[in-house]
């Protein structure tokens, strides 16, 4: 991309002297500003040349920001805090090198005490979740599990100044055009008044306020809905945010009075080639598909996943699923959403055993599980060692094609199989 270059005005490169301190306290135009009782994450020192770069960065963005509706005001404004942040990138780059099992990963998400806490939540906010969910039509369960898996409740909203966070991302390059667009995003939100730039706190990759915003979907989806003219996601009262989470999930498929889906029992001859997203049925009940615990299976259509393979628990998951997947397009979220939801409501969590005893996998073995399918003619994904929908797809085809059972399950055993 092209980025027409331009001076800096008077008033940015004053600002910018300013930016010596770890906090800088910009004016207020109306929107919340930090919080008394919050600390705002300082920036660690850059080395010079990675400064002097994220600042010419600044100097050129300037045009595409104003031709994108930011006014130059705006800009020189909020951009005075642009600072490269040394921590943000070392963030971006760190990848762990075991991946959780999924049952370790439903294990920290629906936690004893965040179910407790959830709980809470439910009878403290009952009369605005009560409005929240006969708006939208998203069950409050379901809205403060976001909630409670996004900020644990609001306690992990993140502290890092969103503005130097995004211009050090945009800059990096990395992932540039889709930062740029956030930074675009965020300077909007500045511009109409609903935050102040110092205000505007998050994580390292820009995720606002309770429920963890990114600044596009702030614009699309963020409603005022307690109508003091702002769609405030950022201070102690969380109510804008949980209603923003309804708005967001309800525009994104939420099929109102429905399950998101249900745990469940297959028959032992089942035909393991139907696991995975990409099979959608209505009539799972008349092969044999019985939900746990019993009673009659969700409505609608939809399909069967196993997460841990054919040794660990089955659910069914319908359309408001692939809502929550909107949201966050992991099953493993999607599912800690889901389950939290219900102990918060006072239902059972996952009664199916996981297979504890597997060992987890390596990054480098992940990469070369992919890159062995790869060879093999299974899989033309990137070689990140990241287990998505295409991975498991490209597992389940290759387990069919040498006669074990097409789980779609990544294990060392898959592994011993593909380097035969």
């Amino acid at each position: 991309m092209s980025i027409s270059r331009i001076f800096l005005s008077t008033t940015l490169i004053g600002a910018l002297a300013a930016c010596a301190s770890p906090v800088s306290r910009m004016p207020s135009t109306g929107g919340p500003s930090i919080p008394a009782n919050v600390t705002v994450t300082p920036i660690p020192p850059a080395a010079p040349g990675d400064e002097a770069g994220l600042q010419r960065f600044v100097q050129q963005f300037r045009a595409r920001a104003v031709s994108s509706g930011v006014s130059p005001a705006t800009y020189d404004r909020a951009m005075a805090l642009a600072r490269y942040n040394p921590d943000v990138i070392r963030l971006d780059r760190r990848q762990a090198e075991f991946s959780r099992p999924v049952w370790l990963y439903l294990d920290s998400a629906v936690s004893d005490v965040r179910i407790t806490t959830g709980r809470q939540k439910l009878a403290q906010l009952a009369p605005t979740l009560a409005r929240i969910e006969a708006q939208y039509g998203v069950p409050r369960e379901v809205v403060l599990s976001v909630w409670g898996m996004e900020s644990n409740f609001g306690a992990n909203r993140g502290r890092m100044q969103i503005i130097p966070s995004l211009a050090t991302l945009a800059y990096d390059g990395r992932r540039g055009e889709m930062f740029q667009n956030q930074l675009i995003a965020a300077l909007r939100i500045i511009q109409a008044g609903d935050v102040d730039p110092a205000g505007m706190l998050g994580s390292w990759a820009g995720a606002m306020g309770h429920t963890q915003f990114m600044p596009t979907s702030y614009l699309e989806y963020a409603v005022d809905f307690t109508g003091d003219g702002r769609r405030d996601i950022w201070s102690e009262d969380p109510t804008d945010a949980l209603a923003s989470t309804a708005a967001y999930l309800a525009r994104n498929g939420w099929q109102r009075g429905q399950a998101w889906g249900a745990e469940v029992q297959l028959p032992a001859n089942f035909n393991m080639s139907l696991i995975g997203k990409g099979t959608r049925r209505a009539d799972w009940s008349g092969m044999g598909v019985r939900r746990i615990g019993g009673g009659a299976m969700p409505s609608g259509s939809g399909s069967i996943i196993m997460p841990a393979g054919a040794r660990g628990p089955a659910f069914f998951i319908g359309d408001n699923f692939r809502s929550i997947l909107r949201y966050n397009n992991s099953d493993n979220y999607a599912l800690g959403v889901a389950f939290l939801a219900e102990r918060i409501a006072g239902r059972p969590g996952i009664q199916g055993a996981w297979p504890r005893s597997d060992r987890a996998l390596s990054t480098s073995e992940r990469e070369e599980i992919q890159r062995r399918l790869a060879q093999r003619g299974f899989y033309q994904g990137e070689i990140d060692g990241l287990f998505g929908s295409a991975t498991m797809e490209s597992v389940s085809a290759f387990q069919r094609s040498i006669g074990v059972t097409p789980d779609g399950y990544p294990t060392s055993i898959l592994l011993d199989q593909l380097r035969r």
